[in-house]
């Protein structure tokens, strides 16, 4: 069986960003163009992003969103964006939430790319975040990605230290299976 690709194997999720580096304009303009290019349904590209630098008022409007126990660790980040998708009232295929997944994958494969990681966080205040940015009714946040270079782990709250100096587990390929069709074929 092929390698996976380093790009997808050393990716990881951490929680200790540099505070103390920043993303170029450039940077944050190739993360968004591989964004771009994820695939869609019907090539609509039903995502939306809204760009955080540190300290800057769109980051800070991300930031009070979020809640306080990752705001511990998300606001040493480089960037913050904001994910969000159509609402299905806007999204005749019902894909986008599916067509955002492809989108941030892209540019976490990209951020990859970089040296620089990526984590995303999933518990905000998605009524706090359209009205703090305006967004359009037809826009419904999903995600923040927190975009950064690696910092010192031992920086962190106690309580995270463990989950980010942990070994990083995976289920098995055969437990993601729904059939057993396959799962001979699988290593």
């Amino acid at each position: 069986m092929p390698d996976l690709t380093p790009l997808l194997a050393f990716r990881w999720s951490p929680r200790s960003f540099d505070p103390s580096a920043d993303l170029g304009p450039a940077e944050v303009g190739v993360l968004l163009e591989a964004a771009r290019w994820a695939p869609s349904a019907a090539n609509r590209q039903p995502w939306r992003f809204a760009v955080g630098q540190r300290d800057d008022e769109t980051w800070k409007r991300i930031m009070v969103n979020l809640p306080a126990r990752d705001q511990r660790w998300a606001g040493r980040a480089s960037a913050l964006l904001l994910a969000a998708h159509l609402t299905p009232a806007a999204d005749p295929h019902g894909c986008a939430p599916y067509d955002l997944g492809h989108a941030v994958a892209h540019l976490t494969v990209q951020a990859t790319a970089l040296g620089l990681h990526v984590c995303q966080l999933r518990d905000l205040d998605r009524a706090g975040l359209a009205a703090d940015l305006d967004l359009p009714d037809d826009v419904h946040p999903a995600v923040v990605v927190a975009v950064g270079r690696l910092g010192d782990p031992l920086s962190l709250p106690a309580d995270l230290l463990d989950s980010e100096t942990g070994l990083r587990r995976r289920h098995p390929v055969a437990d993601l299976l729904l059939t057993d069709a396959t799962a001979n074929s699988v290593s």
